[in-house]
Order: structure tokens, then sequence, then C-alpha cells
């Protein structure tokens, strides 16, 4: 039997009166993927969350977790999920240990050492009371609240707001972790060096509807990136601007600069009708192309 996708949305959306919050999404998370969910703040990405937790309900279209609906079967949706949510609710007179303890009695029970292992690794001190933890203190006891049970899939609404780099480092290595005992996750952020170190595929978001959903590797492919050639003697620019993945070129002696989007075969093979000295490429990163989408205003 098919596994069932850990999330599946189907033409979803949700308005809030004259409000816009998400429209018309469709997308799959495939099991045992990082799957990045990207957008500046107010795109839709923490509405997308709500309705997967059933914390909201669709206006319509459908979001299914693991083939249920989470208004029908949410309680069967949210044993199986680690959720970390964008804004912190904790109960602040309880100590972090106290805390965390009654979480993991509601998930009927998580080995102490598990715990006490996540703390230490994010030199959490668990005997502070969490209204004198600070902010970053704070999201470390939220992201092993998420962590700690060992979820099939973990959903995180910008995990690392407020966290140093040392505490950013560990939570990289726990969502590998995750990844390695077939957990799925589902990583909403607009931090994107953060989810282009972690993700396989990302979903960009703009204005409560997809702009694409693809491979952080096919999406470098497709984009906007840029090659200089040192050639023996002067080539001129016009060598290249009619082929078809040349954007721009421009000559200066000896050298010529091109942006090219796509397959760079006939760029190598013209190049290579003359003598290279050298040749530099400049990838783009995620943050680049997320802008070019955003600046194109393409949607899918």
């Amino acid at each position: 039997m098919q596994q069932a996708a850990p999330i599946l949305a189907d033409a979803l959306t949700k308005s809030y009166g004259k409000s816009r919050g998400v429209v018309d999404l469709s997308f799959e998370v495939r099991p045992g993927e990082v799957f990045g969910y990207l957008g500046p703040n107010g795109a839709g990405k923490s509405t997308t969350i709500r309705t997967m937790l059933d914390f909201i309900r669709p206006t319509s279209g459908r979001i299914l977790v693991f083939g249920m609906d989470p208004r029908a079967a949410g309680a069967t949706v949210r044993t199986r999920v680690g959720y970390v949510p964008g804004e912190l609710g904790l109960y602040e007179r309880l100590t972090a240990l106290e805390y965390l303890k009654d979480f993991a009695a509601f998930r009927g029970g998580v080995p102490s050492e598990r715990i006490d292992g996540y703390a230490e690794r994010l030199k959490l001190d668990l005997d502070v009371r969490i209204h004198e933890l600070s902010h970053g203190n704070k999201r470390k006891v939220a992201l092993i609240q998420g962590f700690m049970h060992q979820p099939d899939l973990l959903i995180l609404d910008e995990p690392t707001q407020g966290l140093d780099p040392l505490g950013q480092q560990e939570f990289y290595a726990m969502i590998h972790e995750a990844r390695a005992r077939g957990s799925t996750v589902f990583l909403s952020s607009h931090v994107m060096p953060e989810v282009e170190r972690v993700c396989d595929r990302v979903a960009i978001l703009r204005e409560g509807r997809l702009v694409t959903v693809d491979d952080i590797g096919d999406l470098k492919a497709k984009a906007l990136r840029t090659i200089e050639f040192h050639f023996t003697d002067p080539v001129p620019a016009d060598a290249f601007t009619a082929l078809p993945s040349v954007v721009t070129a421009t000559a200066q002696g000896d050298r010529v600069l091109l942006t090219v989007r796509g397959e760079l075969d006939e760029v190598v093979k013209e190049a290579a009708t003359h003598t290279v000295v050298d040749v530099t490429t400049h990838e783009p990163s995620l943050e680049a192309i997320f802008l070019d989408l955003y600046a194109d205003g393409a949607t899918t």
C-alpha cells in the first residue's frame, strides 16, 4: 500500500472576510523530506500551518495530514506531529523541566535522558523558570518540546528566531537526525541561508499564492547566473548574444561577461571556438532566486 503524503494541500483557500489569507494552494510534501515553505511576513505561511493543525478551518479546498482531515481526526494527527510555533505561548511560572515533563506526559512519556540530552546540546538550564529565560532560551524550550517525542512530522514555523549561532548549528543537526530517523520536516521560514542549507524542496509563497514548488537544485539550474570568460584575444559580445540561454553579454578586451538562464551547452560550445584562458561562474543563492521570482511576479 502506498504511504499517504505527510501533507497534501488541494486548492486550499482561507480568507478572513475582506482580508487575504491563502488562495488556491495545491502542493504535496513527500515522506522523509525536508520541505521549505518560504515567503515574507504576511505571505500566508502561518495561515497554512494553522489549517494543518485545525487551529483554523479552510474557507474552501482542503489540507490532509497523513491522508487524514485534521478537522475529523485532529487528535490522531497531533499524536504524529511535533509543532514549534512562530509565536511562543509557554507556561511562564513553570521551570523548563516542569513544562517539558508535562508535555511529555501528554505524549505518553518521553525518556528523561532524551530531554536532558537536547538541553545539554542547546545549552539550556532546565531548572530556570520560563519567565526568567531570554527569548532565545524560550525558543530552545519550544524546540525540545517539538522534537523530544521523535514525531513522524515536524512542523516548524520560523524555528530559529532568537537563537544564537551555536544554537542554530545544533538545530540543523537535529533536523538532519530527524530526517535520518525517517521523519518529515515542514520548515516555514524567511531565512534563506537556513532553508538552502537543510531543505530538499521549497515552495515559495507570494501574497497568499504559490509562486513555485521545486527542488532547490532545479531552481538554481533555472535561475540567472553569471559567467566570465577570459580569452587569449578579444572576442565580441555578439558571438554570444544570439544564444537562447544568454540574457546579457558584455565584452571588454579579452573578457566576456554573460548572464545566462538554463542550459549552458551552446555557451560552452561557442566559447570553445576561441582559446579560453580562464572561466569563472557565480551560482545564484536561494535568496537571489527568491527575489528574482518576486520581481517577476510569476505564479504557478
